[in-house]
């Protein structure tokens, strides 16, 4: 585990390009509940499966149920960032990191300081009247009981994106962009079981892929480093130099 903890060190010491992309793991050391861990959503008892609730189809047809769900149970405003969110704003406050591609919808990268955050499945701090357009901010969301509308009238939709919709394109652009221009690539917290945005990951050509990940991922990856440890951990033995 030192050696490769000292080995990691090196890579980002030695790189100016280094990118991070990052999934569930990287909440849940901030107590997030991630989908599919023994202890995750998936295996929680509704009256609908977590993956029906979660859809467009269940928005628009069952608003109400919807808005229960995701305000009890997708919405964690008393979590902080942790080791690994405090670490990667610092390594991009030096200049080291260019950019953190997360499949969180927590809000946690920005809280702890990093700027340049694409968020592949949008944020639980956006919201938006599907009528007027008009923004809401998700204490305004919480704030409002059962189904929240906008003083238009209009239904509000988290910026989240659900099952049947598609990520944004603009946030795909810049996220296979800035993978593609990495001589460093760091995958952190996530099995890579989710598409399309684990695929993303075949768009790097650098030196280091670096896997950081308590379990195997499920895409095979070539990685050149592999440390199968929670990120908060590894995160806090990064020492900049």
């Amino acid at each position: 585990m030192n050696e490769k903890i000292a080995e990691l060190n090196r890579i980002i010491n030695e790189n100016d390009r280094i990118v991070f992309f990052g999934g569930a793991g990287v909440s849940t050391e901030s107590g997030i509940p991630d989908f599919r861990s023994q202890d995750g959503l998936y295996h929680q008892k509704y009256a609908y499966p977590p993956e029906t609730i979660v859809s467009h189809t269940f928005f628009v047809q069952k608003t109400k149920e919807f808005y229960d769900f995701y305000k009890d149970k997708m919405i964690a405003l008393w979590a902080k960032p942790n080791a690994a969110h405090e670490k990667l704003a610092e390594l991009e406050q030096v200049g080291k990191l260019k950019a953190v591609i997360t499949q969180n919808i927590d809000g946690l990268h920005q809280l702890a300081g990093s700027k340049e955050v694409y968020e592949l499945h949008g944020s639980v701090h956006r919201n938006y009247c599907q009528k007027c357009g008009g923004f809401y901010s998700v204490q305004e969301i919480m704030e409002q009981e059962g189904v929240p509308h906008c003083s238009c009238g209009g239904l509000i939709k988290p910026d989240v994106v659900l099952y049947e919709e598609g990520l944004d394109s603009e946030t795909i652009t810049k996220s296979i962009k800035a993978i593609s221009e990495a001589n460093v690539l760091i995958i952190g917290g996530t099995s890579l079981a989710v598409y399309p945005a684990a695929s993303f990951i075949d768009y790097f050509h650098g030196e280091h892929l670096i896997v950081i990940n308590k379990s195997e991922t499920q895409k095979s990856v070539r990685a050149t480093l592999t440390i199968n440890e929670p990120i908060g951990e590894v995160f806090s033995q990064i020492e900049i130099k």
